[in-house]
């Protein structure tokens, strides 16, 4: 299986008037997967697989716990990867769909292609809406006394 595509359908930032401190939850899910056809590709299999990554910024004590009403501000991406795969890979992959899971030999690293491609436009928006970042963690290095 390989990846073939990969486009943003929806970005939004938003920081809130209330916005102190804050702890940071991030969550990404697949939302859907269906049968795409490209041209190019007659002989393999084509799979749109549809994606939401969300950034939410609120309670510090317990940012896993974070709820709606506790949100601070939030960095939200909505997206779609398109899939070369083999009759095979195709036909588990869609079978693995219909538990709304993903096969597991893929998850780790679709997860690692969505994040490397939304951390660098998610760095931007922090940076514009002076959120902090959970990718760049910068030491403090103390002057020896």
């Amino acid at each position: 299986m390989q990846v073939i595509g990969f486009n943003l359908t929806k970005i939004h930032g938003e920081k809130l008037p209330s916005f102190s401190k804050a702890g940071i939850n991030n969550n990404l899910e697949f939302t859907n997967v269906e049968k795409d056809k490209v041209d190019l590709l007659k002989d393999l299999e084509v799979i749109k697989l549809s994606f939401k990554y969300i950034l939410l910024y609120g309670n510090i004590e317990k940012p896993e716990e974070t709820k709606e009403k506790d949100k601070q501000g939030e960095i939200y991406f909505e997206g779609n990867i398109i899939l070369s795969a083999t009759e095979d890979e195709a036909k588990d992959f869609h079978k693995s769909w219909k538990k709304k899971e993903i096969p597991k030999s893929s998850v780790a690293p679709l997860y690692n292609f969505i994040l490397r491609r939304c951390s660098v436009k998610a760095i931007n928006l922090q940076e514009d809406l002076t959120l902090p970042s959970p990718y760049l963690k910068v030491p403090i290095i103390k002057p020896k006394e």
